[in-house]
Formats: structure tokens, C-alpha cells, sequence
């Protein structure tokens, strides 16, 4: 952050990100952040991290459900990948990720149901190996 101003929401954004995605994948976008990237890398942190998934409302394992829907419905693949893999880290079961899936195919189509399970099956399958 070039602006040395304390920014809580941006620390509490960070906390939460890591936890959620992973400190090696968070840390890694951050150093690799330019002068063009690092506003929208500084953006994501504190505004969706910090406000939107801080907030009490909703635990991180709903939100971790609703992303799958969201990012499979605007067909965002590497962004799905992550949060399916956050989703597990927030206590989803792969059934609730099947189950969402299937939710998917009903209000977004089959097409996007189908490619949503591929993509969650190469995320199993990683997490798999890595064991």
C-alpha cells in the first residue's frame, strides 16, 4: 500500500483472504501487484474481503456457497476454482458443493451445472493428490 494511512478494513480484508484462499495465493497476487494492478489488488482486500466478507450476517461458509453460484453463473473458472477450494476451508462438504451445483443447473442451465463439476472435480482432485 503506498498510502500509509492505517486502513482496518483493508487489514481485517487481508486476515480474511488468507484465511479463505490461502496466505501463499493472496501473498503471491500482492507481490506480484504493479503500480497499474495494486489499486484494484488494494480494492478487492478491503472492500469485498474486509467489508462484504467481515460483515456478521452470513458465516464464510454460506458466502463461500454463494460465490460458487455467482462465479459459475458469470462463468469466472479461475475465480470458481479458488472459491470451491474455499469453500472446503470454510466447511463445506463436497455435497454441498454438489448440491449447489445442481441449483446451478436448474436456474443457469446445464452447460454451466456441467462445467462448474469439471472444475470442482479438478479442485477435488488436486486436494487429493496434495494428500
Amino acid at each position: 500500500m503506498a498510502d500509509e494511512t492505517p486502513r482496518p478494513l483493508y487489514e481485517t480484508g487481508l486476515k480474511i483472504r488468507k484465511e479463505v484462499i490461502g496466505a501463499e495465493y493472496v501473498e503471491r497476487a500482492l507481490a506480484n501487484a504493479d503500480a497499474f494492478s495494486t489499486p484494484v489488488q488494494e480494492m478487492v482486500t478491503e472492500y469485498c474481503w474486509g467489508n462484504i466478507w467481515g460483515r456478521p450476517g452470513l458465516d464464510r461458509r454460506t458466502r463461500s456457497l454463494l460465490n460458487i453460484a455467482m462465479l459459475s453463473a458469470l462463468n469466472r473458472s479461475h475465480e470458481l476454482k479458488l472459491h470451491v477450494r474455499g469453500a472446503l476451508t470454510n466447511g463445506a462438504t463436497r455435497e454441498e458443493i454438489q448440491e449447489t451445483i445442481l441449483q446451478i443447473g436448474v436456474y443457469c442451465g446445464v452447460p454451466v451445472a456441467l462445467e462448474t463439476t469439471r472444475l470442482a472435480q479438478e479442485v477435488f482432485r488436486e486436494i487429493d493428490s496434495a494428500t
